[in-house]
């Protein structure tokens, strides 16, 4: 039985650690071929997954998947370029932009917050979405359409990694809540521009996940404490519910969803 995403071509950004990976390799179970980018190949040492000695693109070849990755900075225009310009090359096309790259240089009141720490997380976060974007939106209009499995004209998806930084406030991550803002109203007005041309432009916006960025907060007893009781749901998040959500609006079943944020965050924002 074919995959959902079966034939279809998918660039991650940020695919070696945490949601990256995990979004990257979901999608190549369901079939897609995948070009992963990251500033590094190897896995950060941080993270929670078991097999963090084998890169994204090995796993997922070694599961007789087709894979393989692009050094990148997602800030930088003449990398993300690049990145679209290695799939289409290597693959034809692309079909499906994850804009998952992002940074978070820690807890800070803006008082404290430098501004080389603000320049760095909107360089990464919000330009480099907005880059993201740019760059394959700009294939997708140049390359014909797909038939979907409903039957309907697709040029492209874009699922954009945002955060419940970019809907509601959270404490002493000024920066780090501005840029993921940034994130989720470009999605939508994309999704107004674009809608016409059958590309769909959403984002997730998940809670607080157990992945290499928050590992230290959740090995100290006090804030593992406050990051479980801030989250209704009885644990905290991991990458694979990301990369189930990002899985889902890359998908057909997604066919009619766009300028959506999907929160996946075990009901924080729900208070």
């Amino acid at each position: 039985m074919a995959g959902k995403l079966e034939g279809r071509v998918a660039v991650v950004t940020g695919s070696s650690s945490g949601n990256g990976r995990a979004i990257a390799i979901a999608l190549a179970r369901e079939g897609a071929v995948l070009m992963c980018s990251d500033l590094n190949k190897s896995a950060l040492k941080g993270g929670y997954e078991k097999d963090l000695e084998v890169d994204t693109d090995a796993v997922i070849t070694q599961s007789g998947g087709r894979a393989s990755f692009v050094a990148a900075d997602a800030s930088k225009a003449s990398d993300v370029q690049n990145i679209i310009h290695c799939a289409v090359e290597t693959y034809g096309r692309i079909d499906i932009m994850v804009n998952n790259a992002g940074v978070f240089t820690g807890l800070h009141s803006i008082i404290d917050e430098t501004e080389e720490q603000y320049d760095f997380t909107m360089n990464v976060n919000a330009k480099g979405v907005w880059l993201g974007c740019k760059y394959a939106i700009t294939q997708f209009m140049k390359q014909e359409p797909i038939t979907t499995s409903t039957g309907a004209q697709l040029r492209g998806r874009i699922v954009n990694i945002a955060s419940i930084g970019g809907l509601v406030g959270l404490a002493l991550e000024p920066a780090y809540c501005a840029s993921k803002g940034a994130v989720v109203n470009l999605t939508r007005e994309l999704a107004i521009d674009f809608a016409p041309e059958r590309i769909n432009v959403n984002a997730i916006c998940p809670g607080f996940l157990a992945t290499a960025m928050v590992r230290s907060f959740l090995e100290q007893d006090d804030t593992n404490k406050l990051l479980h009781d801030l989250t209704p749901w009885p644990r905290v998040g991991e990458a694979q519910d990301v990369a189930r959500a990002a899985l889902f609006l890359a998908s057909d079943d997604a066919e009619w969803m766009t300028g959506s944020m999907l929160t996946v965050d075990g009901a924080f924002t729900a208070r």
